[in-house]
């Protein structure tokens, strides 16, 4: 069979870093960039796009001039797109406890647009983009969309949703009035190697164990450390925004089981500690 050469974009990111971990385990040779096809032909393709919140066209154009080089390289067989759940949760739709999201749920950028929430726009965009490239020039794509990812680091620079548990455990008077969906980045880097692993593997992942709103992601951290100082009250005096459920049935047939989020939590907070972002 040969060499297996993969490529990952954004190779020291968060999720990335750990989708490279796993396949260095997994026996795979691993590139950061494109390489000629003549050399050690590439078989594959990741894309993490880089977070860039404010800007809508370099979060589109650069997924699609990523897969425009895939395209070129004819010895691709796949691409695993790290979307978001930004991309499938704004519907416009009324949340709340019992309605279930799934993979047939796609965010309107519309609303996203008339909600200001240019991440979620951006997100949003770059699928709805990456789709129509893929159905268009015959590319096999699959997306992972996960939510809030959390759990160990492995680069030494926070990232941003790390950043937000740290804020919760250094002091600041109060926590934001939303709610979040919450999983582990074992999880999602696993869903990717597996998205690639598994020629079944189609369509869109949703990846969340549960949906929290900040005020309960407050408690649970007193639970488990009542030295640290967490904020006691919300950032406004509005209702809270509402939870909601997101199925899981579909990335359980990838065969990924979902990481507790009290757990990945904990992992989060013992790697801050472990980094020294925070002492306790």
């Amino acid at each position: 069979m040969g060499e297996k050469v993969v490529c990952v974009t954004g190779a020291g990111g968060f999720i990335a870093s750990w989708i490279v971990k796993l396949l260095l385990e997994r026996g795979y040779t691993v590139r950061g960039t494109l390489r000629d096809p003549g050399r050690n032909p590439l078989s594959f393709l990741f894309h993490s796009p880089c977070l860039l919140v404010e800007l809508i066209d370099p979060a589109v154009k650069g997924t699609l001039n990523v897969l425009n080089s895939s395209k070129k390289a004819s010895s691709v067989e796949r691409v695993v797109l790290t979307s978001s759940l930004a991309a499938v949760v704004f519907t416009g739709k009324p949340l709340s406890p019992d309605v279930v999201i799934d993979e047939t749920s796609f965010s309107i950028p519309e609303l996203c647009e008339k909600l200001e929430d240019w991440y979620v726009l951006s997100k949003t965009l770059a699928e709805q983009a990456t789709w129509k490239f893929s159905k268009d020039n015959g590319l096999d794509l699959v997306t992972i969309n996960p939510a809030m990812v959390i759990g160990p680091l492995l680069q030494p620079t926070l990232n941003t949703s790390a950043q937000i548990i740290l804020n919760l455990i250094s002091g600041s008077p109060v926590y934001p009035n939303y709610s979040f969906g919450w999983t582990n980045v074992k999880d999602v880097a696993l869903a990717h190697v597996l998205a690639f692993e598994t020629p079944s593997a189609s369509g869109r992942y949703c990846m969340v164990d549960k949906v929290v709103h900040f005020s309960d992601v407050v408690k649970i951290i007193h639970d488990m450390y009542p030295s640290l100082p967490v904020p006691d009250m919300c950032a406004d005096d509005q209702p809270f925004t509402p939870t909601y459920q997101v199925s899981r049935d579909k990335i359980r047939e990838l065969g990924v089981e979902l990481t507790p989020f009290e757990a990945s939590l904990k992992e989060t907070i013992e790697c801050l500690k472990e980094k020294g972002f925070i002492s306790f």
